[in-house]
């Protein structure tokens, strides 16, 4: 057996303990560090843990489907114009004058009208007062009453009183105060009917005299609230009595009647009458100018 010199190489012979293959000493090499030993795999959530985690998962993949959904929605949405709110089908605009609104025409009522014939009169003789658009004339009266030409028109209604006759009592710090006899023609049938519910409309042209044309607040007196006739034609009376006050008014109440009378046509007849409590002695002209009506 050849001695052998340190730090040669040398075949391994059969029976070594370790395999085939060259292995070089290096005489003073520090020993090999062993390897690492691997990291331990960090363990694996239960059960638990694991639909946890795929429930937040499934949660933010829903609310990003569910956020780029509504964009898309509210895109399509505001970019066609218009409000999208609005009613799918919005309601017909009631063109109707205001009175056919208030006051439709009665289905049959026995209160909506006189149940009588109109009945014939004979001719008013003597100086008058013709509202052709009206349909009615009526009496007219000399000093102090002279024509009317200016034309009121005020209220939820809107009657346009253009025709007439009237005087100014006094004069105060609001204006000019007047005693009237005045008539208007107020469209309040519907379509080509010419039934008119003439209870309603006297009570709606009655409610908008006492709200427009007298110091406020005041009080009535009712007197006369009726269906009737006036000028052979059938129409509804309301008189009454207002009681007021404003600064620098003398007069503090004053007697008023509203009629509206069915001229057979679709509009109504207004004509309305006031005297202020400064100048009682006409209070007879309103019986007297109702009896006078006659229909043109």
């Amino acid at each position: 057996m050849s001695d052998q010199t340190p730090g040669t190489s040398a075949w391994r012979q059969p029976g070594d303990r370790f395999g085939s293959g060259l292995v070089t000493t290096v005489p003073g090499a520090p020993p090999r560090k062993p390897p690492e030993p691997p990291e331990p795999e960090s363990p694996q959530p239960d059960g638990p843990q694991r639909r946890r985690r795929q429930m937040l998962i499934f949660g933010g993949i829903a609310g990003g489907i569910l956020a780029i959904g509504l964009t898309v929605v509210l895109i399509v949405v505001f970019s066609g114009g218009g409000d999208p709110f609005r009613s799918k089908a919005e309601a017909p605009t009631d063109v109707r004058p205001p009175l056919a609104q208030a006051c439709p025409a009665p289905t049959g009522s026995p209160s909506a009208a006189p149940t009588q014939a109109p009945s014939a009169l004979p001719p008013e003789t003597g100086a008058r007062t013709t509202d052709t658009d009206a349909g009615i004339s009526y009496k007219a009266y000399g000093a102090p009453w002279e024509p009317w030409t200016d034309t009121w028109r005020a209220g939820t209604l809107e009657v346009p009183y253009r025709v007439g006759q009237h005087f100014v009592t006094e004069q105060y710090s609001g204006g000019s105060y007047h005693a009237s006899i005045l008539s208007a023609a107020v469209p309040a049938a519907d379509n080509d009917a010419v039934t008119l519910n003439l209870e309603c409309v006297g009570r709606q042209v009655a409610a908008d005299v006492r709200a427009e044309y007298y110091p406020q607040p005041n009080t009535m007196d009712p007197i006369r609230d009726e269906l009737t006739t006036v000028g052979g034609r059938p129409a509804y009376v309301s008189e009454f009595r207002l009681h007021f006050s404003a600064p620098g008014l003398t007069a503090t109440e004053e007697l008023s009647a509203v009629a509206v009378i069915d001229v057979g046509k679709t509009t109504a007849a207004i004509l309305y009458v006031s005297i202020p409590g400064t100048h009682k002695q006409w209070d007879y002209v309103i019986d007297d100018v109702f009896k006078s009506v006659r229909p043109v």
